[in-house]
This record gives structure tokens, sequence and C-alpha cells, in this order.
């Protein structure tokens, strides 16, 4: 890495978002560490992406996390993007096991990751929690999902309380619906969907702005905003009909 050259740590690197922002990272000339779960999935990157580093780590075992961070010396930029999403499906026999599984790959694994991530952000540099626009409203079988991205949204601006007063960015990310694996399962509509190279470019736009809210598309987020107004009988009915 040259002097010049900043560093940008990203996880859940092989697929959708992430896999879209190394590629951004790596046409700007930034010094990429992809992080995913699957060595294959890995290895590709890296014969697409020869520049690259990668580090394969579960971020649901606190051991592998560890062991893989150990390994950063310091980055200018870190993106916690990897997450997961599944719905549950019949509410009056909730799925605890599910619930708990996306809490854990979705904020859990925030938590395990940030001791051994904060020291090594440079002054000036900048931690990227991947929220949701979800968090606007809530909505039927989600639970699950908008549960923990809510969390993802108040640890973000609970942390950059503390961490910016030290020299240190924390952002948000808040998109929309991306065509990405995870929405490719969704069976209703997703208005202004966006492709991942779209959103790669919106956040890493707002990351090197020092963007606190990085939410897009536009369209959508008033769209939310102005459905959050309305009375709560009026969206709770638009929202169960599939509005």
């Amino acid at each position: 890495m040259t002097a010049s050259q900043k560093s940008v740590l990203i996880t859940g690197a092989t697929s959708g978002i992430g896999e879209s922002l190394v590629e951004l990272c790596a046409q700007r000339n930034y010094r990429v560490i992809a992080c995913g779960r699957n060595e294959l999935k890995l290895a590709t990157l890296k014969s697409n992406f020869p520049d690259i580093d990668v580090l394969q780590f579960d971020i649901t075992d606190k051991g592998q996390i560890e062991d893989a961070l150990g390994q950063v010396d310091s980055v200018d930029i870190v993106i916690l993007n990897a997450g997961d999403c599944e719905y549950i499906d019949d509410v009056e026999h909730f799925d605890n096991a599910l619930f708990e599984r996306v809490i854990n790959v979705n904020l859990i694994s925030i938590g395990n990751m940030l001791p051994h991530i904060i020291p090594k952000v440079t002054q000036g540099g900048t931690i990227s929690l991947m929220g949701s626009s979800v968090t606007y409203l809530p909505f039927p079988r989600a639970q699950a999902y908008g549960a923990s991205k809510a969390g993802v949204d108040y640890l973000a601006q609970s942390l950059r309380l503390e961490l910016q007063p030290k020299g240190l960015n924390v952002s948000l990310i808040q998109p929309g619906f991306i065509k990405t694996p995870l929405t490719d399962k969704n069976d209703f509509d997703m208005p202004f969907l966006m492709t991942s190279d779209q959103a790669a470019q919106r956040i890493f736009d707002g990351i090197e702005k020092n963007n606190k809210l990085i939410r897009f598309p536009k369209r959508f987020i008033y769209l939310m905003k102005l459905m959050s107004f309305l009375p709560e009988k009026l969206w709770t009915s638009m929202v169960l009909k599939g509005v």
C-alpha cells in the first residue's frame, strides 16, 4: 500500500452490494480487504481482482472474528455490510430460532467485531453500518429483519456520539430495495428497485463525503416518510394490502 492509498475493509464481500463495493473500491485505487465466509467465493473474487486482500471467517463466530481481524494492522474505512434476511411466515407460531439467527447475523455480529476493529481505524476514518429503510415503518413478516436493523440504526447513532469526538466518523446506510441474491427470493413488489452497482456507488460517495446518513433511493425514502405521517389505520391498511 502506497502512502497515499487508503484502505477499506468490507464484510459480506462475496455477493450483492458487498461484491459491488469491492469492485468499485478496487477501481478507485483503494486497498481492499474483502471479508466473507465462503472460501471458494473469496478465491473467485481474488482471481477477478488480484490486488485485493481476502479474509475468510464467519461473522457469527467470535473466535474466527478475533483471528481474522487480528491480521489487520490498520484501516481507513470499515463497511460492515454482511447480513441476512428471513421472514416469519406464521406469526402465531413465532419462529424464535429464525428470530435469533437473523438478530445474530445482522446485529450481534457487529457488536462482536467492533472491539477488534475500532482500535484499528485511522484518525479521520469511517465505520459504516448497513441498516435498512425498513425501520421507517413496521412490515408484516419482517419482525426479525426489522428488529435487527432497528438495532443497527440505534447502534450507529449511539456510536457516533462517542467516536466522533475521538476523530472517527460513523455512518448509517439505509437503502431501499436492492437487487441481490437476498431480495431475489422476495415474493412481493419492490418499488424503485436498484442494482447492487448503483447502491455501491451511492454508498461509497456518501462515505467519501462523510455523510452521517446514506439513504437511497430518494423517491422510496420520501414515500416511506410520507406513509409514516399518515394515520396509523390508513398506513396499516396499505401495508397489509401490499401497497
